[in-house]
């Protein structure tokens, strides 16, 4: 960190393009912190899933399956987690939003290849909505909550945890249409409870599992 005060100044470089490809239109892909994981365990040559592409009503259905080689997710110690990631995830597109994005490859130091500009995308799990279908009336006939399977119920909070950070547990019952002893067991395996500062009695993920960095402390 530069002390005084002093700013420091950007640098230019005077950049080589080759192999100009500007009407290659390409995906930049914001993915979860756990799938960005899987994928980068994956061999070279290993496939590490299947994009599916779809038209409903004159509309785009993109979606991609995991490999199932690759959901056995390893905690920060290095050891395999309780839980593994889900396999169907959905592609939300999005525009550019006038930005001109480009994807460069680097060669050598001052040698890039210009690949092609950015169509902006990020996915996230896929919510099961037959299923939420199926467990309404199954809990009509009921009169009461029914445990999900584990797998659904954990598609669904890694959905919710796209959207926001922290959940109370009221909000993540909603979600999840579970009983609140099943879905803190299923909690305790991916998220951990705050019981003190700002956030006290919400839960959030686990640091292997988010898809977000913490803020830099300040020193």
């Amino acid at each position: 960190m530069a002390s005084g005060g002093s700013r420091l100044k950007p640098q230019r470089i005077p950049l080589n393009l080759e192999g100009i490809q500007q009407n290659q239109r390409m995906w930049l892909v914001k993915v979860p912190k756990y799938l960005s994981q899987q994928w980068s365990e994956a061999s070279g040559s290993g496939e590490v899933g299947k994009l599916k592409i779809a038209t409903n009503q004159g509309k785009s259905e993109i979606s991609f399956t995991l490999n199932k080689e690759l959901t056995d997710i390893r905690g920060t110690d290095g050891q395999p987690a309780p839980v593994h990631a889900p396999t169907e995830h959905q592609f939300l597109l999005q525009t550019d939003r006038g930005q001109v994005l480009t994807l460069l490859t680097e060669h050598a130091p001052d040698q890039f290849s210009l690949q092609g500009t950015v169509v902006t995308t990020n996915y996230k799990p896929v919510a099961n909505h037959q299923y939420n279908i199926e467990y309404e009336k199954r809990k009509k006939e009921t009169g009461k909550r029914v445990k999900a399977d584990k797998d659904q119920v954990l598609t669904l909070l890694f959905a919710a945890f796209e959207k926001h950070q922290y959940y109370n547990i009221k909000d993540l019952v909603d979600i999840t249409m579970q009983p609140v002893v099943y879905l803190k067991e299923i909690l305790n395996e991916i998220g951990v409870r705050n019981v003190k500062g700002p956030h006290k009695n919400t839960w959030e993920l686990k640091e292997e599992y988010r898809c977000y960095q913490r803020a830099a402390k300040r020193e």
